[in-house]
């Protein structure tokens, strides 16, 4: 195993649409597997239900900002993953500005309220392994704009193989 790695997603505004928090794509180099997931939100002391889901998306990806992922351990080397604003292979990026064309496959559906925060911590029996031979990326993903867009965090972990 290469390493653990975050994409974590900081105090952003979303757009007023559905929106892509985080969105991974494995590339040739690495199979992912996908370890926890997390969304919260800073600045509204109202409670609101906000529906979330993890899915898989194939091309035309999002339109993302680009972040590079980050080990979890000083002493893991570089992920094989670099940030990229297209959703391309071997790319990771964050708060999408435009959704894509591709489908999205919903693998895990959800909603949880603004005032707690959603946290998903996978099994191990219920990780998603990602690898390049399936073209697809791997997203965090609200498919429902929230009543506030402001102060938003939210994240994946991972491990490269």
């Amino acid at each position: 195993m290469r390493g653990v790695y975050t994409i974590p997603c900081t105090n952003v505004t979303l757009a007023n649409q559905a929106v892509t928090l985080v969105f991974v794509n494995p590339g040739v180099d690495a199979t992912l597997e996908i370890l926890r997931g997390w969304a919260s939100q800073a600045a509204n002391a109202t409670s609101a239900q906000q529906r979330v889901q993890l899915n898989t998306q194939v091309t035309a990806f999002p339109t993302l900002t680009s972040l590079s992922p980050e080990p979890t351990a000083l002493i893991d080397q570089a992920s094989t993953i670099v940030g990229g604003t297209a959703g391309a292979a071997g790319t990771s990026g964050i708060n999408a500005s435009a959704e894509g064309a591709g489908a999205k496959t919903i693998q895990h559906p959800d909603a949880f309220n603004v005032l707690n925060g959603w946290l998903w911590v996978a099994t191990p029996e219920e990780q998603y392994l990602m690898s390049a031979s399936l073209a697809s990326g791997f997203g965090l993903h609200f498919p429902a704009a929230p009543a506030t867009l402001t102060s938003w965090n939210a994240g994946l972990v991972y491990a490269e193989k």
